[in-house]
C-alpha cells in the first residue's frame, strides 16, 4: 500500500490484520493445525504475537519464498501425507467466517477440491495492451457473466493432490496466481463454493476503510 509496514501487520483497531485472519481461521474446530508463512524478518515478531494469542491448535510461524506459490511449497513441505486435507487462507482476509471455512472443507473432502468465490457482478472484458497511451486497452472480447467468478481464500484440497500438483508445476517451471490453478493444470475438478463480498482481500488503502466499516458492525452486532 506504499507504506513500511507490510498490510499484513497494518492494524484494524489495534489488532494486527493477520492476527484478525488467523483468530477466524482458528475458530473453526475443523482445523488442527496452523502454519503462518511470512518474511524471514517478520517471523520472530510475528511468533511473540501469535503466542499471545494462546490458540488452541498448534501454530508454526516459518520463512516464505519470494511468490505466493514458493511459501505454500515451503509449508507443504511440513505437511505429512497422513493430513488429509490443506486449508490455505490469506493473510489479509480477515472476515471469512467459520460457516463458510467449515463449508468449503466439507465440499473439499467430497471432492478433493475447492475454494471460496463469489459471482462476477460487473461485465468482463477480455482485452490486450495498446502500446500508447500505456492507459488504453483493446477490448478482444466480452466474457459472459454467468461464466465468471471472483476466487477467494480458502482453498482447500487433499494433501497428496496438491503436492503432485506443486511438484508438477515445479518440474514444468510454471506458476499460477493460486493454488487452484496447479490443480486445474491437473486435469482434476475444483469445485466453488460461494463465498461473501465481505471477505475482502485488503489490498488497497481503500480497503482498510471497508475494513473498519465491516469490523464496527461486527462489533455492534456482537
Amino acid at each position: 500500500m506504499g507504506a513500511e509496514t507490510p498490510k499484513q501487520f497494518l492494524e484494524l483497531d489495534g489488532v494486527p490484520i493477520v492476527i484478525l485472519s488467523l483468530r477466524r481461521i482458528a475458530a473453526c474446530p475443523l482445523i488442527t493445525e496452523i502454519i503462518v508463512v511470512t518474511r524471514a524478518d517478520n517471523v520472530e515478531r510475528l511468533e511473540a504475537r501469535i503466542r499471545e494469542e494462546k490458540f488452541k491448535q498448534p501454530v508454526r510461524v516459518i520463512k516464505g519464498g519470494d511468490l505466493r506459490q514458493d511459501s505454500v511449497a515451503q509449508a507443504l513441505k511440513l505437511i505429512g501425507d497422513e493430513t488429509e486435507l490443506v486449508v490455505i487462507h490469506d493473510a489479509v482476509r480477515p472476515f471469512v467466517t467459520v460457516e463458510q471455512i467449515t463449508r468449503v472443507i466439507d465440499e473439499a473432502r467430497r471432492c478433493k477440491a475447492a475454494i471460496l468465490g463469489v459471482p462476477a457482478m460487473d461485465t468482463v472484458k477480455e482485452v490486450k495492451r495498446a502500446s500508447l497511451p500505456e492507459d488504453v486497452a483493446l477490448i478482444t472480447a466480452t466474457v459472459p457473466r454467468e461464466r465468471i467468478v471472483l476466487a477467494q481464500t480458502p482453498q482447500v484440497f487433499e494433501t497428496r493432490l496438491l503436492k503432485e500438483a506443486f511438484a508438477q508445476a515445479e518440474g514444468d517451471g510454471l506458476s499460477a496466481s493460486d493454488e487452484a490453478g496447479l490443480v486445474e493444470r491437473l486435469g482434476h475438478d475444483v469445485y466453488v463454493v460461494q463465498g461473501s463480498e465481505r471477505n475482502i482481500k485488503i489490498t488497497k488503502p481503500a480497503d482498510m476503510d471497508l475494513a473498519r466499516f465491516y469490523l464496527h458492525a461486527e462489533q455492534k452486532k456482537a
